[in-house]
C-alpha cells in the first residue's frame, strides 16, 4: 500500500512539472517576432505532444487509482467476554478443553480463564492454553477434601467447580475496573455452545438468561417471558428454588460483579442451589433480560462425554504391556 501510494504521488509530479514546461514556454514566446506559420505549427506540434503526455499521465493515474483499496472504517470496539471453566485431571480433559477451545477461538473479543482444581498447575492445561491463540488466563486452587467427589459418588452429591470460579471472580475484582465494560459467562468444559449464544450475551446489561437443552431429565429448561419480561420458569425439579436455572444459562455484567464485591458462590449451597447463591445477591427475577428469540431457541446443550471403558488397558498394564505413558491424550 505505501509502496503504490509513492508511485501515484510521483505521477502526480510528473503531471505538475508538465504542465509547468508548457506554460513557461508559452510564456517565453508572447511578445517575440517570429515566422508566425512557423511558430504555430511548433505550438501545434508542443500542445498536441504535451495533450498525449498528460493523457498518457491521466491513464496511469486511473490504473493508480483502481489498485488503492479504500481504507476500511476501525471496527467498533466490543465488550470482553470472560468466559470462566473450571478443569479437573481426568482421561477426558484434554478432548473436552480442546473442543471447547475451538469453539471460543472462532468468538471475538474473549478471554477464556480457566481454572484448575488441583494443588499446582499442570503442563497439559498450560500447553493447551499456550497453543490455543486464544487471550487467557490460567488459575489453580484445590478443592478441600470435605468438599470432593469421592470415587463413586454421583455427579449430584456436591456441588463442584465453587472454589475456581469464585478465584476467577477474585480475579476480575483485582485486575479489572468498575469502568470496563464486559459480559462473564461460566462456561463448563463438557458442555456444547453454538457461536450465536455469545453474541446474545455479548450486551448483558445485568443478568442475561436462554434455555439450556438436555438438562434436569428435561429436553430442555427456560426461562418463560411475557411481554419482554421474566415471569418464571419452566423446570421439574425443585421449581420453587429462588433460581432454577443451570449454570450454563445465564450471563452476568462485569460492572454488576465488580460493584458487588462480595457475590459469590456458596460452598455449602444445597444441592441445586449454587445458581441462586450467586443470583439472589446480584438480581431479581424481574430484571432478568431474556435472550435467544424471548428464550424459545435452545443455544447450548448441557452435554457429558462418556466415561471411557479402560478393561483392556488395564488388563495389558496387569501384564506389563500397558501403553506409553509419556504420550498425552
Amino acid at each position: 500500500m505505501l509502496k503504490m501510494k509513492m508511485k501515484l504521488k510521483n505521477v502526480f509530479v510528473m503531471y505538475f512539472f508538465v504542465s509547468i514546461l508548457g506554460l513557461m514556454y508559452a510564456l517565453m514566446q508572447l511578445g517575440q517576432p517570429c515566422d508566425c506559420t512557423q511558430h504555430m505549427k511548433q505550438n501545434s506540434d508542443f500542445v498536441r505532444n504535451q495533450d498525449r503526455a498528460i493523457s498518457k499521465l491521466q491513464n496511469e493515474v486511473k490504473k493508480l487509482q483502481a489498485q488503492v483499496k479504500p481504507e476500511e472504517p476501525p471496527k467498533p470496539i466490543l465488550p470482553i467476554i470472560y468466559v470462566i471453566t473450571p478443569t479437573f485431571t481426568r482421561l477426558v480433559q484434554k478432548a473436552e478443553l480442546v473442543r471447547l477451545s475451538q469453539t471460543l477461538m472462532h468468538v471475538p473479543s474473549l478471554h477464556w480463564i480457566v481454572v484448575e482444581d488441583a494443588a499446582t498447575k499442570t503442563s497439559l492445561v498450560a500447553e493447551l492454553l499456550k497453543q490455543s491463540g486464544l487471550q487467557y488466563t490460567h488459575l489453580n486452587v484445590e478443592t478441600p477434601k470435605d468438599f470432593k467427589l469421592k470415587e463413586g459418588d454421583p455427579n449430584w452429591l456436591k456441588p463442584r467447580g465453587v472454589e475456581q470460579r469464585n478465584l476467577a471472580l477474585q480475579w476480575l475484582r483485582d485486575n479489572r475496573e468498575l469502568s470496563d465494560e464486559g459480559v462473564v459467562y461460566f462456561a463448563d468444559d463438557d458442555n456444547t455452545y453454538s457461536l450465536q449464544l455469545f453474541q446474545e450475551m455479548r450486551f448483558t446489561k445485568r443478568v442475561s438468561v436462554w434455555p439450556v437443552g438436555l438438562v434436569g431429565g428435561m429436553r430442555f429448561e427456560r426461562p418463560l417471558v411475557e411481554n419482554g419480561k421474566v415471569t418464571g420458569f419452566y423446570t421439574a425439579w425443585k421449581p420453587n428454588r429462588p433460581f432454577p436455572m443451570d449454570m450454563a444459562g445465564f450471563a452476568i455484567s462485569l460492572q454488576l460483579l465488580l460493584a458487588n464485591p462480595t457475590a459469590h458462590f456458596h460452598l455449602e449451597a444445597e444441592r441445586g442451589y449454587l445458581e441462586s447463591s450467586l443470583l439472589e445477591t446480584l438480581v431479581s427475577i424481574e430484571e432478568l433480560e431474556p435472550k435467544a428469540d424471548q428464550c424459545r431457541k435452545v443455544l447450548v446443550w448441557h452435554t457429558r462425554t462418556e466415561k471411557p471403558k479402560m478393561k483392556q488397558e488395564e488388563a495389558l498394564q496387569k501384564q506389563g504391556l500397558g501403553s506409553d505413558i509419556t504420550i498425552e491424550v
